[in-house]
């Protein structure tokens, strides 16, 4: 006999990730793929049959090449972002150029050691 998880417990993993996981497999995985081709074949039969026009059956197309090209889309779009911050960062002095602390003082130093004493 298994003792079942309470449901007051955390859970193994952070759900959120999982959820987002989830959904990029649906949206990019083997369903997607599917559903492209049936449309893709649904509207070239269309086509051909001349029940659709050539422009409504190429925004069907686009919208499948940018569906299925989504994350090829969004590595070129943040490496470009990425490149832009670099190029406008030129200026501003890198972690390196910031001249080193000078010594502390000793871990015993009051400063107000002697600010409480009265000098005659």
């Amino acid at each position: 006999m298994t003792v079942a998880a309470s449901l007051f417990d955390a859970p193994a993993e952070p759900v959120f990730s999982t959820g987002a996981t989830w959904l990029n497999g649906m949206l990019l995985g083997t369903v997607a793929t599917t559903l492209c081709i049936i449309a893709i074949a649904f509207v070239g039969f269309m086509l051909m049959s001349g029940r659709i026009a050539v422009r409504e059956a190429i925004r069907v197309a686009l919208g499948c090449f940018i569906l299925l090209g989504a994350p090829a889309i969004a590595l070129g779009l943040q490496t470009l972002a990425g490149d832009a911050a670099q190029s406008s960062m030129k200026g501003v002095p890198s972690v390196s150029t910031v001249p080193p602390v000078q010594n502390l003082p000793p871990a015993n130093y009051d400063p107000y050691a002697g600010a409480s004493l009265q000098t005659r």
